[in-house]
């Protein structure tokens, strides 16, 4: 059977030629934007560090301002050697980038609670970060999570900009919707709102051309489950079972990315500089009257051995960081600002103590089950030659196939009704944890209070629809089942562990220490346990089931007791790719590092503008909303030096940039002391989604703004 489809596919490759392209690899001129270093200007507006997702959408909005002139500064090449591996979806699978130069291949310390192992931090080095390499999943978190990091906020000033109505209106912005074709929309069984997406922005958003039939049968396997299919996915509900959007253009079946949709389609701008292959170092200060630092410009260089000093440039107006969850703080603590006992300890000069840099470190994990199968997989047709590059260099639809049946479980999937008996004892965890290193890295009482709050902010949302678990059906291959085989993961999405990142040394070239705390939290074993039971019970539900010969991993011999499942989880679990909160948004009270208008406490003229500004992990992969934020970032910076209303929703502060001094002006209400009675009266799973809604942010609120100075 596997032989008969991929020939048939072979045979409609040749006989048609659909939609085949020539390799961007073999066309793409370079960008009169990237220069060398003999074409800096002396100094530029804007700098921004790092050429990743955020970096490249606000570079190109600022400049749609012939008078803004900017500078992106990005670690790695750009990319135009292996473009073709970049371009072909599925090359991310069977030739993709992670583990070689274009990937920063962090890893962490050893994991006390996973094995004592240290586990790999895969993230793009290159121009794109890492859009150009990841599996291209657009999922967009629910309107309760990005209310929940708005509430976070504690009603300082600007915070309704990361509310849902403003991202969601931010997300539309930056893509450009093409619904399936109707054969694949009737193959996979696909259900969408246009109303959801966005048609003008830059980023192509679709499905791919070519579906496994297996796919169909995804979203009636968790039907008969009892994990329904969604009808959108996108509009702010994204719970229950379906076939997810990605990042890929129907026009060419490639994948769409960073710099592919905001950079590579711009006519020459004089005012747009991006230099490759040059790592920013520090950040440059000067110290204003009331001790706040001024940002004057960055150093950078283009290794570690290159001979000092190293060379600099200037800035006029503002630094932001898009390094990601890793990098950004990491500059931040070369530069000075960030925990004194941290910089202390690695020989760095304290320019401003900022506890929370670094601090706050969540991630999704995941682990898998894996059968064996009849069906055909990816992986199959890979080695058949069927998704492989004609001669000619040209991509087909069969080349754009890539993972994208998806289901979030929420807590009564998992749990049933021991679900809000399991919430009241996490809450009840709740203080014994913050107050000890085990769980809390931070001895800073106000990183320690930011613990609390996101904590709570967490254990608030819990009964309600939102995913706690995402299952993923994989049909790659796997390294137990080999090619005839597919896995389906389950990803932990609101973890309780908390861990930490900071540097050790003064050298910028040398790596942080990463050490994400994984499963330190008894109540992330218990939800990712059950998460994998789902897994196994998917491959034992029609209509999937017919499709799976036996399960090969962990294989229900050796693993069947809860007892089992958690020491086996405890050996297996890696990242998600999905490490986020290390500069997190959050009053400065809570160890915040950036206030709602990204800018970092105790600086003039820097911001934070990428995914570790999130305070909370949500239930999603964080490409969908980095966009979102990235648009939001740069509509935000535009009002301030140009003017203009800024994001949906965003209030200018009374005086200049409120908080970025370092002070927290933010008043809240005191919450009644009865968080745990209100949290067993919710219902496990109300029927009524708005209702539901409603009573979450408001027992999310009461908790968060109980904690709130």
């Amino acid at each position: 059977m596997r032989r008969g489809l991929g020939a048939a596919v072979l045979s409609l490759m040749t006989a048609t030629g659909t939609l085949a392209v020539q390799s961007p690899n073999s066309q793409r001129l370079v960008p009169r934007q990237i220069i060398t270093t003999t074409q800096l200007l002396p100094s530029y507006d804007f700098i921004i560090v790092g050429g990743g997702l955020a970096g490249l959408v606000i570079a190109s909005r600022l400049t749609e301002n012939s008078n803004t002139t900017v500078l992106v500064l990005e670690a790695g090449d750009t990319g135009d050697a292996v473009q073709a591996r970049i371009d072909t979806p599925t090359a991310a699978y069977f030739n993709g980038l992670l583990s070689t130069s274009y990937d920063w291949q962090y890893i962490t310390v050893p994991q006390a609670n996973a094995g004592n192992r240290n586990l790999t931090w895969p993230r793009g080095k290159v121009l794109g970060g890492s859009t150009a390499v990841n599996g291209m999943y657009l999922v967009r978190p629910s309107q309760i999570e990005m209310d929940n990091w708005m509430y976070l906020q504690g009603g300082a000033a600007g915070a309704s900009a990361w509310g849902w109505d403003s991202m969601f209106m931010a997300m539309k912005k930056s893509e450009d919707f093409t619904p399936p074709t109707a054969a694949i929309q009737t193959q996979g069984g696909i259900q969408y709102d246009p109303a959801s997406h966005g048609t003008t922005g830059p980023l192509h958003q679709s499905y791919p051309g070519f579906l496994l039939n297996i796919v169909g049968d995804w979203t009636t396997t968790l039907d008969n489950m009892g994990i329904l299919p969604t009808s959108d996915s996108n509009g702010g509900e994204g719970w229950g079972a379906f076939i997810a959007t990605s990042a890929i253009n129907p026009a060419n079946w490639t994948r769409s990315y960073s710099r592919s949709a905001y950079i590579d389609p711009l006519p020459p701008r004089s005012n747009l500089h991006i230099l490759v292959n040059q790592t920013a170092t520090h950040i440059l200060w000067t110290k204003t009257s009331n001790g706040t630092l001024q940002a004057t410009g960055v150093e950078y260089a283009n290794n570690g051995y290159q001979v000092k000093p190293w060379p600099t440039v200037n800035c006029n107006k503002e630094v932001l960081l898009a390094g990601g969850a890793v990098g950004s703080p990491q500059l931040l603590m070369q530069s000075g600002v960030g925990p004194t006992d941290k910089l202390t300890a690695a020989g760095v000069a304290v320019q401003y103590a900022l506890p929370g840099v670094g601090q706050h470190v969540q991630d999704h994990i995941s682990a898998q089950v894996v059968f064996t199968t009849n069906a055909d997989t990816a992986a199959t047709l890979y080695r058949s030659g069927a998704d492989n590059p004609a001669a000619n260099g040209t991509n087909s639809p069969v080349q754009s196939f890539i993972n994208n049946a998806i289901a979030y479980a929420n807590i009564t999937d998992l749990l049933g009704t021991y679900a809000p008996t399991m919430q009241q004892e996490v809450l009840a965890n709740q203080s014994a944890n913050a107050n000890s290193r085990f769980f809390n890295p931070s001895a800073d009482p106000t990183v320690t209070a930011g613990y609390n709050a996101i904590y709570n902010a967490t254990a608030a949302t819990m009964l309600l629809p939102i995913g706690q678990v995402e299952l993923l059906l994989a049909l790659t291959g796997t390294q137990q089942g080999g090619d005839a085989s597919f896995a389906v993961q389950a990803a932990l999405q609101h973890p309780f562990s908390m861990g930490e990142l900071y540097i050790a040394t003064p050298n910028p070239f040398d790596y942080p220490v990463i050490d994400p705390n994984y499963l330190s939290n008894e109540a992330d074993v218990i939800l990712l346990r059950e998460g994998l039971k789902l897994a196994r019970t998917i491959g034992q539900t029609q209509p999937l089931a017919a499709s799976a010969i036996t399960e090969v991993y962990p294989g229900t011999a050796a693993v069947s007791t809860d007892d089992q499942w958690d020491a086996w989880l405890r050996t297996v679990i890696g990242t998600e790719y999905h490490p986020s909160c290390t500069c997190a948004m959050l009053p400065l009270a809570l160890g915040g590092v950036v206030d709602p208008y990204l800018k970092v406490y105790g600086t003039q003229n820097v911001r934070v503008v990428d995914s570790s500004v999130y305070p909370i992990e949500f239930a999603a992969h964080l490409m969908a909303p980095t966009y979102g934020l990235a648009e939001q970032a740069a509509e935000l910076i535009s009002a301030k030096w140009y003017g203009g209303p800024g994001p949906a929703g965003f209030t200018a502060p009374v005086t200049s940039q409120a908080n970025s001094s370092g002070t927290n002006t933010t008043t809240a209400t005191t919450a009644s002391s009865s968080t745990s009675k209100k949290s067993a009266a919710l219902p496990v799973f109300a029927k009524d989604k708005s209702r539901a809604l409603v009573m979450g942010l408001l027992f999310a609120l009461s908790a968060i703004t109980s904690l709130v100075p």
